[in-house]
Formats: C-alpha cells, structure tokens, sequence
C-alpha cells in the first residue's frame, strides 16, 4: 500500500486559488477539483488540515491603504474566508468527506469556534479541518494563520498551493521571463531576500517550529496528491536547523 511521506499536513489555499480565471468570486468548478483532489489523497493514511484565504473576496491591507480602519478591513477580511471555508466544506461533504469548519471567530451557527485539541482530534478520526477567520487578530496574514495552526496541531508541512505560479522565483515569473525558478531554499533565504513567499512573520513561525514548506502550483491533474506522496515539484523550504 502506498503511504503518504506525510502524516500530518497543512494544505494552505489562497482565496484566488478558489476564484479560477476570473480572479474574484469563488469559481465552482474550481472548487469541486480541489475537493475531488483532497479526496484522492485521503487513502494515503495523511491527516489533512485547511487553511484558506480570503483575497478572491477582499482584502484588508488594500483597504488599510485606501483609508479604511485597518483593524476593521482585516475583521471584514477574515469573514471573507469563513466564506471560502464553507463553499469548500459544502464540495468536500458533496462527496463525502467527512469535514468541519473551525472559525478563529465566534460565529456558532455556521462554524465550530477553533480548540486546538478539538481539531487534533478530529484528523485523527480522518476528518478534513478547515481553519477560517484568520487568527482571529487583524494586522496578521493567512500565511501566519497557516504556520500558526501547523505549529499548534503538530503538522509536518505546510502545502502552499498557489493559483498563478507553480514555485518561488527570484522575481515575479509572471513579469519577467527570466525569472530564476528554486528547487530548494531556506527560511533565512526567503526572509533575507524578500521573495514573497509568506509574509516574514509566517516564515520565522515555521523556521523557529522546523516546519517544511512546499510551495507549488494548484493543478487541474493531482498537484496535491503529488506533492503527498513525496515528488519534487515546485520549491521546498527548510530550515537549516532541520538538516542536522
């Protein structure tokens, strides 16, 4: 049988990554793939754990800058992906994956408040996890959230799936054809050279906890299954300290 080189995972989903080409909103179709995808790799004895983004509905640090309290464009933000949550919980129990939502915010009718040992039970009952409402704190990202709950509920690595690019670059690939792709990086590299990875909080949580990163491109063919089951694609980032 075939097992994941992972037992327990932190899948981190941009809010554009759910919008498709359209680049707002919440692509359906988008959407169901990634259920079908997180379904296939449910076999491989991995516990899985989601945190999503909001981006695709709004953004608090654009707002910030427009003049908007930041404090209250980041709370509005952070209901932006307890949307994107339950759109995600709706496709994966379609199919029948046993899922549930814990919010950083009280919201009770729609979503579990976030107990860390809750979720860690959860996982290992084979339920899927989703994470939404941030931190619950604004002036953080998702990313943050991300390395956050991975530290929390022990998570080997964290999946960094993006919905434009498929690894990290020296420059944005997008602008610049020569943008130098990496195979390999650590956490004082990203941070030192800026590359945009994960905001430099996020990275410090993940170099200071010895938490892998693979940041990948979101595929239409299994990206995620992929990457679970141990192929090198897209860019991993280590701390060095985790090499000793």
């Amino acid at each position: 049988m075939v097992l994941s080189v992972y037992k327990r995972v932190v899948l981190k989903l941009s809010g554009e990554a759910l919008a498709g080409d359209a680049g707002y909103g919440i692509d359906h179709k988008v959407v169901k793939n990634i259920a079908e995808q997180i379904k296939d790799v449910r076999k491989y004895n991995v516990e899985m754990a989601i945190v999503v983004g909001g981006g695709n509905i709004w953004r608090g640090a654009p707002a910030g800058a427009r003049g908007m309290d930041r404090a209250t464009a980041d709370y509005m933000g952070m209901l932006a992906t307890v949307m994107n949550a339950l759109a995600l919980q709706d496709a994966l129990e379609d199919i029948n994956v046993d899922t549930r939502v814990q919010s950083a915010i009280d919201m009770k009718q729609v979503a579990e408040p976030y107990i860390r040992r809750r979720a860690i039970r959860h996982l290992e009952k084979g339920r899927v996890v989703i994470f939404a409402g941030g931190t619950g704190n604004p002036f953080f990202t998702t990313d943050t959230t991300a390395a956050l709950r991975a530290a929390e509920i022990e998570a080997e690595v964290i999946l960094l799936a993006k919905g434009k690019v498929d690894a990290v670059y020296d420059m944005d690939p997008l602008t610049n054809p020569e943008a130098k792709k990496f195979t390999e990086l650590d956490y004082i590299d990203v941070i030192k050279w800026d590359l945009g990875v994960m905001d430099s909080t996020a990275a410090s949580l993940c170099r200071d906890n010895k938490i892998t990163l693979v940041v990948f491109g979101l595929s239409e063919d299994g990206n995620i299954k992929r990457v679970i089951l141990g192929e090198k694609i897209g860019t991993i980032v280590r701390s060095e300290a985790a090499n000793e």
